[in-house]
């Protein structure tokens, strides 16, 4: 009889201590929770309230009236422990002047660690800087350049064209072009980065839809009280966290099986003398038998290349949709400089886009990609415009407000106006003259190294398919006005980008 009463009675002491630890863990969280929530300023009070969505569609938005009637420029909201600014010369002091005091910091590099490892957006120093010397070693080659334009072709003509082709023949059904977007982009990345070609414009993959969990789970660790909380449920392996580690697990089994193929295959080339061009084959040539390295770094760039392309493309065609004239010039000139052949592009003849480049530059000022991005102070600081910076304070510079800055693009800013950014008379592109100003694709020592060829697939899509295609969104009429953004790493509109898509004639 005693012998199976002993398991019973260890099993209820092992799960009364874990709830006692549970408890206090609670505890702790709501006291620190309380002790950091007991500000009771104006900006706090309404964010503690949830009061601004009174009249603000997005939390950005909010942030960005605030930081307008800032003298500053620059607010601190100390419920967060958040110093945000959208000035320019604040952003310098950050990105460049004093660079060093501002890495991503370890809050950050935790929120992102079981998904991207250590990889190059997810770690500081040393191995930062070789992550960085390494792959621009790789990216800023021309060969690059031309393998990633042959497979965003390649996607272009003979899935995504192909699959619109098919929904403008229906007379109901809207497509999701942001979901297209996001499948195009993934496809893309996985081949230039891997080899790999999921084939997700064609069927959602098991591994993208693993990657998209662990990406959007990762997100969503950002937005807890604390980050006890999501610690938590990790240790217990429960909730968000417990689907999240089964995500990753996925993701890591495909990308080693990638990196071991990928290997067995690079010997076999050795020996026929040849080479290939995807990230991958390119690291390994470099730090050879490092699996985690490889796996870190690759997963990092897919996640980037994906995400920011796709919701720079849906947020490009919703406002070209709104703009028929801006949609009008594109055309015009792709005529002039493309010809009559709508297959008859190349990266020469997109550099030749001067137009569109201003189009794309226009609407990654109002919609940037990545509308805010963080750092942690390592010391007491004071930004250039006067605001104190204490150690472990989270400093937030904030793209999507700087795009909606009277002092920086005058009282048209919130319009959308491509012609901002070409020279009178030439008509050429003018690049921002302060990136400082205009830091979409970050500034200063982080400078995105991806950024030229973004561009590329960014304009190439673009002018391809509205060469082809009319798009009429069917969103609603609030949407219509201003999209809705969801919480996550990247500007994602709620609801996704739905449209008719009607063949040009």
């Amino acid at each position: 009889m005693e012998l199976f009463q002993l398991p019973t009675s260890t099993t209820s002491s092992s799960s009364s201590f874990f709830f006692i630890l549970l408890l206090l863990l609670l505890i702790l969280i709501f006291s620190l929770w309380l002790r950091r929530w007991w500000c009771n300023c104006e900006i706090c009070r309404a964010y503690v309230t949830q009061s601004w969505r009174d009249k603000f569609v997005n939390l950005s938005d909010w942030y960005s009236d605030l930081l307008s009637r800032s003298p500053t420029q620059t607010i601190h909201v100390h419920v967060l422990g958040n110093v945000i600014t959208a000035n320019p010369g604040s952003v310098r002091h950050i990105l460049k002047s004093n660079f060093h005091n501002y890495p991503k910091g370890k809050p950050f590099s935790s929120i992102l660690s079981d998904f991207l490892g250590h990889g190059i957006f997810n770690v500081d120093g040393p191995s930062w800087l070789f992550q960085r010397k390494l792959t621009a070693s790789s990216l800023l080659l021309p060969s690059s350049s031309s393998f990633l334009t042959a497979i965003v072709l390649h996607e272009l003509h003979h899935r995504l064209l192909p699959l619109l082709l098919s929904s403008s023949s229906s007379s109901a059904a809207a497509v999701d072009l942001q979901d297209l977007f996001r499948r195009f982009s993934f496809d893309t990345m996985c081949r230039f980065s891997f080899g790999l070609d999921p084939r997700c414009l064609l069927d959602v993959s098991e591994f993208a839809q693993a990657f998209d969990l662990a990406s959007r789970l990762s997100a969503e660790r950002a937005m807890a009280v604390s980050p006890l909380v999501w610690k938590l449920q990790r240790f217990f392996n429960i909730g968000n966290e417990r689907r999240m580690k089964q995500a990753i697990r996925l993701v890591d089994a495909v990308a080693n099986q990638v990196i071991t193929n990928k290997r067995n295959h690079l010997l076999l080339l050795l020996q026929e003398e040849e080479a290939e061009e995807d990230l991958l084959s390119r690291f390994m040539r470099v730090v050879g038998n490092d699996d985690v390295f490889l796996r870190d770094i690759i997963i990092s760039f897919l996640l980037a290349g994906r995400d920011t392309v796709a919701a720079a493309l849906t947020s490009f065609f919703w406002l070209v949709a709104k703009h028929r004239h801006v949609q009008s010039e594109i055309l015009a000139e792709a005529s002039r400089v493309l010809g009559p052949d709508d297959d008859s592009v190349s990266y020469e003849q997109v550099e030749k886009l001067q137009y569109l480049q201003a189009a794309v530059y226009e609407s990654m000022r109002l919609y940037p990609p990545i509308q805010f991005d963080s750092k942690f102070a390592q010391s007491d600081d004071v930004l250039p415009d006067g605001t104190p910076v204490r150690k472990g304070d989270r400093v937030t510079y904030h793209p999507y407000a700087m795009g909606r800055s009277e002092g920086i693009w005058g009282r048209d800013c919130l319009d959308f106006k491509p012609e901002r950014w070409l020279r009178s008379g030439s008509g050429s592109f003018c690049p921002p003259v302060n990136p400082f100003e205009y830091p979409v694709f970050q500034a200063g020592l982080r400078v995105c190294l991806g950024k030229e060829m973004a561009l590329v697939e960014m304009k190439t899509v673009a002018v391809s398919l509205l060469r082809r295609f009319h798009f009429n969104p069917t969103t609603s009429s609030d949407d219509h006005h201003h999209p809705r953004f969801s919480p996550g790493l990247t500007a994602t509109f709620s609801g996704g980008l739905p449209v008719l898509v009607r063949q040009r004639n």
